[in-house]
């Protein structure tokens, strides 16, 4: 079994999955205001629903962002704490291919940009796509869409202003969308928003392809990597 969380995409969402990515247990809880305090006992609320406890669980999943700090920052902690106290290795997930999954369930896309608005007329961005060996026929929860690399090693995941022009005509999904100059004709989905369940079956794809690292290496993506200084340490007034 998985145990999987979010708290980055204003929510604060745990799921519970077996191998296969079938769902145990589900529970959501929109807005970011009581993530903290609510972390922990929804965890406890899905493993008494699966009739678990941690010792059961394979591994610990985690949204790593880009997105939020203060999202990021929560299930990171969260994740980092429970793998050192029960010895459970860690995969960190990306937020933006979260978002590409989830239109791939939603939309059957196989080939999209995902934009998620990081303020500061910015939007985080990256390039997803089912890969050629992939079938599109595939349940939802086992084809994969994976990082289009710009060489082996270096994914699309990067910063862009707002405004700026994609490189090809396909779809644009997640909340920063509509921020982006589109092409004519491209076609934009801004209500994509993921759950701990599409976390937890990209997770478990992973954990299947790599295996998980302990709680030191379970780190987050910022992409942005002074916004966790203040305006002042940041040199802004």
């Amino acid at each position: 079994m998985f145990l999987a969380m979010d708290t980055v995409f204003d929510q604060c969402s745990i799921a519970v999955l077996d191998a296969s990515g079938q769902v145990i247990s589900s529970h959501t809880e929109t807005g970011k205001r009581q993530q903290t305090q609510q972390i922990l006992p929804m965890i406890d609320a899905a493993l008494s629903e699966s009739q678990l406890k941690l010792a059961d669980v394979q591994a610990l999943i985690f949204n790593r962002g880009p997105g939020a700090f203060s999202g990021i920052r929560i299930n990171t902690a969260v994740v980092q704490a429970l793998s050192v106290a029960h010895d459970l290795p860690c995969v960190g997930v990306s937020s933006l291919q979260a978002i590409a999954q989830r239109a791939y369930q939603q939309y059957g896309l196989t080939h999209v940009y995902s934009a998620l608005d990081a303020r500061m007329q910015q939007v985080y961005f990256g390039q997803y796509g089912i890969q050629d060996n992939e079938s599109s026929d595939q349940p939802s929860n086992h084809a994969v869409m994976q990082p289009v690399l710009v060489n082996e090693e270096e994914s699309t995941e990067q910063l862009l202003d707002y405004d700026s022009q994609t490189v090809l005509n396909i779809p644009i999904v997640g909340n920063g969308a509509p921020l982006l100059t589109v092409h004519d004709g491209q076609i934009c989905y801004e209500d994509v928003w993921p759950d701990a369940t599409v976390i937890g079956q990209l997770g478990i794809a992973q954990f299947i392809a790599s295996g998980g690292t302990d709680a030191a290496h379970a780190l987050p993506k910022y992409l942005r990597n002074q916004a966790w200084k203040t305006l002042k340490e940041q040199g802004k007034t």
